[in-house]
């Protein structure tokens, strides 16, 4: 049995959707950061972990491609045009989308109060919007990042529209927000959500 450990209003909702897509049983710990659930298997007190048989993989994102990998599904081979294709969106979306609310996260409730800096946010909207543009500009027609299929990119890109929207982090993409309506839409997502 796998077992996720980390509040599903964290990076971990991304690995309980994927499990729900995969339809692999699981169980939940929902514990925060530097909870002693969480400090017991990751001395960095980091969210969220999985726990497989006796070992423990730590990132949301290291997670989603050990279980897209071990299952064949939600992804590509690996050395495949379509694998890198697939690993140039995992890394936008980290690079140009995460990365901007992470920092946001940080100055709002992550770093102790003499170090944070509201300032820093009007730059890291407009940062933002900029990144979803360019996702815009890129989407093919597929109704998913890879075209006919979910991929591990569909679950970052969805999750980080996600998290924006509780953020305030606007963008006027049309055509990102019917794609962010269509993953939310998905059963998979909403049964993950309603933990």
């Amino acid at each position: 049995m796998l077992e996720v450990i980390g509040s599903h209003r964290s990076r971990a909702f991304r690995v309980l959707w994927m499990l729900e897509e995969l339809g692999e049983p699981y169980r939940h710990t929902a514990a925060k950061p530097h909870s002693p659930e969480v400090l017991r298997y990751n001395p960095s007190g980091k969210i969220p972990l999985l726990i497989v048989d006796d070992a423990v993989i730590t990132d949301s994102v290291a997670i989603l491609h050990f279980l897209a990998d071990r299952s064949a599904r939600m992804t590509f081979p690996a050395g495949s045009l379509e694998r890198a294709e697939q690993d140039g969106w995992t890394h936008r979306i980290l690079d140009e989308l995460d990365a901007c609310l992470w920092t946001a996260a940080k100055h709002s409730f992550v770093f102790p109060e003499e170090w944070r800096r509201e300032e820093i946010k009007p730059a890291l909207k407009w940062e933002f919007a900029g990144a979803v543009s360019r996702v815009a500009e890129r989407m093919e027609d597929g109704p998913f990042l890879m075209g006919a299929g979910v991929t591990v990119p569909d679950i970052l890109l969805t999750h980080c529209l996600s998290w924006a929207r509780i953020a305030k982090f606007e963008h006027s993409e049309a055509k990102v927000e019917n794609y962010f309506d269509r993953l939310r839409a998905r059963a998979a997502y909403r049964k993950a959500a309603a933990l």
